[in-house]
């Protein structure tokens, strides 16, 4: 049901961007412009991951250091059928965050010293596993399709009002006509793209969260991890002081799920039987890794700023 959601919403990306072509120029501006964003996604070059993780101030995680995560990022890639095992890098930020860049070929995964502070062993091999899916997915490809075709769309949309406003005086006259819903397509396209764009991003989490789990047959873990992040990512300050201070924007305005709909959905998968489970060591012991030098973050009404 991902998959055939991913196809859907790409695809819903592609039409929404010819017809706003076509509204422009006729057919052949709709098949220039789904053209073109073909062109723009196959010669789009591909930005190293070291290069993000420099730009990150990230460190590298090598076996000599690290041990432990790079032993469970090596069994997670060759469970995925990877080619190369993603390095690893860590994040000199308090926020507990995880993130991967680059393709199947040449991959990189991040984790912040919040993420090792705040999670155990198990959480982490969980989320590592999360970031890994992503990878074997080529969910970051896909995500630039959806970005090129939402930008396009946007400047069609532009250009397509732009000459609204020319001809403004040949409609008002009665001399040219044009559809309420014309404008209204043009007006409201680069909103509609921008929504089928987090869509997307929410379907690939969901995907992301099952290859986890088909990874390291570990829902519950995955599910433990989710909602520890949850909790420490909300501000003391707002539970505290100010409860119901922010007011949860609707579902389909997140690039992610909602927290508690992906546990409910990783908790439905149990039991896993078959997948063999990770060979991991009992304890680990992140404090050898972490800076003590970190700044920590400042307050502010509504959460913390970094």
């Amino acid at each position: 049901m991902n998959a055939l959601q991913t196809v859907l919403l790409v695809s819903g990306l592609m039409g929404l961007l010819g017809a706003v072509g076509w509204l422009i120029g006729g057919g052949s501006y709709a098949l220039m412009a789904m053209g073109t964003v073909c062109l723009l996604y196959f010669f789009n070059p591909a930005v190293s991951p070291a290069l993000v993780m420099r730009l990150y101030r990230a460190r590298r995680l090598d076996a000599r250091v690290a041990p432990v995560p790079v032993a469970i990022m090596e069994q997670l890639a060759e469970r995925a059928g990877l080619p190369a095992t993603p390095t690893l890098h860590y994040v000199p930020s308090r926020v507990m965050n995880a993130f991967s860049v680059g393709d199947r070929r040449q991959a990189a995964v991040a984790v912040s010293d919040g993420l090792l502070r705040g999670l155990d062993l198990r959480g982490l091999a969980a989320v590592l596993a999360h970031e890994v899916s992503h990878i074997a997915h080529n969910d970051l490809r896909t995500m630039t399709f959806a970005d090129l075709s939402s930008r396009l769309t946007g400047l069609l949309s532009l250009v397509g009002q732009c000459l609204l406003l020319v001809n403004l005086p040949l409609l008002i006259m009665g001399e040219q006509t044009i559809s309420w819903l014309a404008i209204a397509l043009l007006v409201f396209a680069p909103t509609l793209s921008a929504l089928f764009q987090l869509a997307l991003s929410r379907s690939r989490e969901y995907q992301a969260d099952l290859g986890a789990v088909m990874l390291t047959g570990d829902p519950e873990g995955l599910a433990s991890a989710l909602a520890r992040l949850e909790s420490v990512q909300r501000s003391m300050l707002e539970r505290v002081l100010l409860p119901g201070w922010r007011i949860p924007e609707p579902s389909w305005l997140r690039t992610h799920p909602p927290t508690e709909r992906r546990i409910e959905r990783l908790m439905g998968l149990q039991p896993m039987p078959g997948i063999r489970p990770l060979t991991v060591p009992a304890r680990f012991d992140p404090r050898p890794l972490l800076r003590a030098d970190l700044r920590r973050p400042g307050w502010r009404i509504g959460g913390t700023w970094f």
